[in-house]
């Protein structure tokens, strides 16, 4: 209760999942650049000019030592494609019932402070209502902005200023069991205005981040059987299926993936990565990474995707000599 309180007055959000990555800034660094050069890691990035045809990505927030590569395969095309200097950044809640929760705080990690855009913040808030900070204190345990943070902070932190607008997006259920579009319904439609709105008043370049993973499979999760090599086979090609139409920036297709197996699943990332689809409208995407954490016993797996959108597709950003348009 204490430690509550005192979140709720600081203008502060301290780092809260110091133990899954490292607590000093040098082997924190260290670490994130070992997610790069993983076997299964796409090398460290390299900037070859500017570039903006990067509008958003879907990243995993799964535990670095279990799905650090696939970060990397996003935070690379972030680094190479995207000279945005604020990040939208819509974090899975797995702490609150409520549809969107907005903080003003900026984020401390061991790699220093980000800035969170307040301005921007008020402007969502404005449009949306104040209730979007009803639930402020789901912040303070939630990893979904955290772990962006820190390889952000990493990725960018010396090259530009950049600051976030934290935004953690709760459950669509209802919209499956009712099987209606989730911006059919008052408040989603309110916030995607709410969004639009405020990155059209910025005038600054944004990019969109959808801190989710994809399926949560096994009895740790429900299921009343172990995960087995058939199952994950299914999971794997459902996934493939869901990614397939988010790079196609096919947004109804992707929701009805999500519909004809009832998000039986348990896609934690379709809500935040729905809400980026809508707000970015992507005329070309590109899966970049996939894969799966399988637990030895069975008893759960967990999969996750990097996922990147263009604001062009490949025949408008390049012309005929194949420079960047």
């Amino acid at each position: 209760e204490a430690r509550c309180r005192e979140f709720l007055q600081s203008p502060i959000r301290e780092p809260a999942c110091i133990g899954s990555y490292a607590g000093e800034p040098e082997a924190l660094r260290d670490q994130l650049d070992g997610l790069f050069t993983h076997e299964k890691g796409p090398g460290k990035p390299e900037r070859t000019g500017p570039d903006d045809r990067l509008g958003g990505a879907l990243i995993p927030h799964i535990d670095f030592h279990r799905g650090g590569p696939t970060f990397a395969w996003g935070f690379r095309e972030i680094v190479e494609h995207c000279d945005a200097t604020t990040f939208v950044i819509l974090g899975t809640a797995h702490y609150s019932t409520r549809r969107f929760t907005l903080t003003r705080k900026d984020f401390r990690t061991p790699l220093g402070i980000m800035e969170t855009h307040k301005d921007y913040v008020q402007r969502i808030a404005d449009c949306y209502g104040e209730e979007a900070f009803a639930d402020e204190i789901a912040h303070l345990p939630e990893h979904s902005i955290e772990f962006q943070v820190v390889l952000l902070q990493h990725c960018l932190g010396n090259r530009r200023d950049v600051r976030i607008v934290p935004i953690v997006v709760g459950s669509f259920q209802d919209c499956v069991a009712e099987g209606v579009p989730p911006e059919e319904q008052a408040d989603i439609y309110l916030m995607l205005k709410a969004l639009r709105q405020a990155e059209a008043e910025s005038g600054e370049r944004v990019c969109y981040i959808a801190s989710g993973d994809l399926a949560h499979i096994g009895p740790k999760f429900g299921d009343s059987t172990p995960v087995d090599q058939a199952t994950l086979e299914w999971s794997r090609r459902q996934d493939h299926q869901l990614l397939n139409r988010a790079a196609a920036g096919d947004l109804a297709g992707f929701f009805q993936v999500i519909l004809d197996e009832k998000d039986s699943r348990r896609t934690c990332g379709f809500p935040p990565t729905y809400v980026l689809m809508s707000l970015l409208q992507p005329k070309a995407g590109k899966v970049l990474h996939y894969d799966q954490y399988v637990d030895p016993s069975g008893h759960e797996s967990v999969s996750f995707a990097s996922v990147a959108f263009y604001r062009q597709p490949e025949k408008e950003r390049n012309g005929p000599d194949g420079a960047t348009a």
